[in-house]
């Protein structure tokens, strides 16, 4: 048999997941989830060779993508959000070929069809509709061997795994220095006369006080049963713990306020903030939506109009901050919060340094520290407002975000190389299978 095009539906069997990763009980069989590492689980539900592809995009927010396509044989058990792609006669597809086929062709193939708006999805129907490229099963087998021998493109995955791993680890200590003023231990030898931060936070909580007093601001709900992760990092002496709700202003858009009044359209006057728009640190400017001003001035405390914190707290993207920097006036959407210095306290509080600490691995476990395993997990305002915030001496802070900026640009100058190394892999990969095919074809 030559070289020749088949949909993957005529010649495969194509199955979702049955394993909820929440409700998974740690076992001895694996559990194949969209991350590079396998889980376990004490049920298996296929006992085969299969390719397994994601059911939803790895990125979320509205972003079509595939991270990676897995190969698993023997007894396994399947998340719920990808599908197990199982060939009815080997002898004519051979699961490992169809696993290197669909991993190097996958942004031409299969993620083109992925469809939604803040949760993009690939159906079942639309992977049997795929077609294929399929040599003679002994050129399968060639490619195959190809694939495994080929040690240059090996050597390059492993060092972009590597190289991938340490920016990530690299991004952290980073984080993870300036958070606990290790970063900035040099600045405060050189500036011992620094005002505390408690008398930072003094001025502040007077500010709050003041603004309740004239009713320009009421009290948030809090958590009832606090709970805190602080005992465990050290921060320095004349830095002080505080609580999100002790300098910031947190809401969000009502269910019911966007119900009554809230019509998004693709041209408007205000932008809308969408959990799709929300990215680490930066806003995604992409397939913004829009409502006129005058809904935007009737739902004035949910309006955007100075620097700010913007928080997913819920569906894809939860507990992702970026910082708000737009000059002209923009709005929330739901499933996003805004964390809002209080009136007269702009200069005391650095959003850009609060939303460093909670990239950061700190960070990252007090937003989720009341978080329960539910089906569609969230974080309440009151959740948002118990986040513990390490707060340094105003200068300090300063000082802290401007060094961390200088690091991070060094990060992304690595991360685009990463990248092009990531990118020239993947074509050398699909030259070769190119010329394989093209062979198969001349023969």
């Amino acid at each position: 048999m030559g070289i020749r095009k088949i949909k993957i539906g005529d010649y495969c069997d194509v199955i979702k997941g049955g394993t909820g990763i929440k409700k998974a009980i740690e076992g001895e069989y694996p559990l194949v989830v969209t991350a590079e590492k396998r889980l376990t689980h004490n049920e298996y539900q296929f006992n085969c060779k299969a390719v397994l592809v994601p059911l939803v995009s790895s990125t979320g927010h509205g972003h079509a993508s595939i991270k990676r396509i897995h190969y698993q044989e023997g007894k396994f058990a399947l998340g719920t959000i990808l599908s197990a792609i199982i060939i009815k006669d080997e002898g004519i597809i051979n699961p490992k070929f169809l696993h290197i086929y669909l991993s190097y062709f996958k942004d031409h193939l299969l993620v083109p069809l992925m469809k939604g708006a803040a949760n993009v999805t690939l159906t079942i129907k639309k992977i049997k509709s795929v077609e294929i490229t399929i040599p003679s099963i002994e050129r399968q087998l060639e490619i195959i061997e190809l694939e495994k021998n080929n040690s240059i493109i090996q050597t390059l995955n492993n060092e972009i795994s590597s190289q991938k791993h340490l920016l990530t680890q690299l991004k952290q200590s980073i984080l993870q220095e300036a958070i606990q003023g290790k970063l900035t231990e040099d600045w405060r030898k050189q500036n011992p006369d620094t005002e505390p931060a408690s008398e930072l936070l003094k001025r502040i909580k007077a500010e709050k006080a003041q603004l309740i007093k004239d009713k320009k601001l009421k009290k948030g709900n809090t958590i009832k049963h606090p709970i805190s992760l602080i005992d465990n990092v050290k921060i320095p002496n004349n830095w002080k713990w505080c609580k999100a709700d002790d300098i910031l202003f947190i809401t969000k858009l009502a269910g019911f306020e966007y119900t009554k009044h809230i019509s998004l359209q693709t041209e408007g006057e205000i932008p809308v903030i969408r959990a799709q728009n929300v990215r680490p640190i930066d806003i995604d400017k992409k397939k913004l939506l829009y409502i006129d001003k005058k809904t935007s001035l009737l739902l004035d405390r949910c309006s955007l109009t100075k620097q700010c914190l913007l928080v997913t707290f819920i569906g894809a993207g939860i507990g992702d901050v970026a910082t708000f920097n737009e000059k002209n006036r923009w709005h929330l959407a739901p499933n996003v919060a805004k964390m809002e210095p209080f009136i007269k306290c702009e200069e005391m509080v650095n959003v850009k340094y609060l939303n460093y600490f909670l990239l950061s691995f700190v960070g990252q476990k007090e937003i989720f520290k009341h978080i329960k395993a539910t089906a569609q997990p969230s974080l309440s305002m009151g959740t948002i407002r118990d986040i513990d915030f390490p707060i340094p001496p105003i200068e300090e802070k300063n000082e802290i975000v401007k060094r961390i900026d200088v690091l991070m640009q060094h990060c992304q100058t690595l991360e685009e190389e990463i990248k092009t190394s990531e990118a020239n892999a993947q074509m050398l990969m699909q030259a070769v299978l190119k010329e394989a095919f093209d062979s198969e074809t001349t023969k």
